[in-house]
């Protein structure tokens, strides 16, 4: 079963648009609670005023619990009850807890200014992980408990695109220097200039890079081809892939200036 501390982690490499999204999966083990063999259920009192039975199966407190005219008061009592089931129960109710935050959590991260390289499912599975920490620290007699697990998620959701733009930035100003030094005119045991390919094989020929970085390098930066086509063929994701590509841009930089003071 999926927990929500739990990283997302394929068991075999597989294309990105193949992947699930930790909110799927989330969504996906709420479910098999909700409409199982034996559903999980919860008092409907807590959540409707008039309820038409006594228990209802997860998944519909939840949809009650999200509607407009539910009564500020019955989501207040929900919530504490959901909270109380996840420390003094366990699981499955831990599970449960942190679903009743999806919904919410989609609208949340729907409108979070994303960078292009900070994959969704990172931000997904940082969102989930907020959630259950702070379902286990939260005061239980706070007012508006949902209230402070979305205000964890979200806090944890901006700091984590905070540092991936603060990383694209420093990666930024490294690729135009490694640019200018793939761009730039060399003579090498000839009268003629070199372009950027040749500069690249004559780093894979001196063992500065690997075919697969010099590869990497050329189609992204020089043919601009997109990291997500790459990240599929190479069945990683894109975050995986910027990395490698970051690595192998110093190496390049590195053998590049090493080669300059040479001369």
């Amino acid at each position: 079963m999926y927990h929500p501390r739990q990283a997302h982690r394929p068991a075999v490499a597989r294309p990105q648009s193949a992947l699930r999204s930790p909110l799927a999966e989330l969504e996906q083990a709420f479910l098999a609670l909700a409409h199982g063999v034996e559903p999980l259920t919860f008092p409907a009192h807590l959540v409707c005023d008039e309820p038409d039975r006594a228990v209802w199966p997860v998944d519909r407190v939840r949809t009650n619990l999200a509607h407009p005219s539910t009564r500020a008061e019955l989501r207040e009592q929900t919530w504490r009850e959901v909270v109380r089931r996840s420390r003094d129960l366990g699981e499955p109710w831990g599970v449960v807890a942190v679903a009743m935050t999806v919904p919410v959590l989609r609208r949340m991260l729907a409108r979070l200014a994303r960078p292009v390289h900070l994959e969704r499912a990172e931000v997904e599975q940082e969102a989930l992980a907020a959630v259950a920490t702070a379902l286990s620290t939260v005061d239980p007699g706070a007012q508006r408990l949902d209230r402070e697990l979305f205000s964890a998620a979200d806090r944890a959701v901006h700091r984590l695109a905070y540092a991936a733009r603060r990383c694209a930035t420093r990666e930024t100003g490294q690729t135009a220097v490694l640019l200018d030094q793939l761009c730039a005119p060399s003579q090498e045991d000839s009268d003629e200039p070199v372009d950027e390919l040749t500069v690249l094989a004559r780093a894979v020929q001196a063992h500065a890079l690997d075919v697969a970085e010099a590869r990497l390098i050329a189609r992204t930066r020089l043919e601009g081809e997109p990291m997500s086509r790459l990240a599929s063929e190479r069945g990683v994701s894109v975050r995986q892939l910027y990395r490698h590509r970051t690595a192998a841009e110093q190496h390049l930089a590195a053998h590049l200036c090493a080669r300059s003071a040479d001369k």
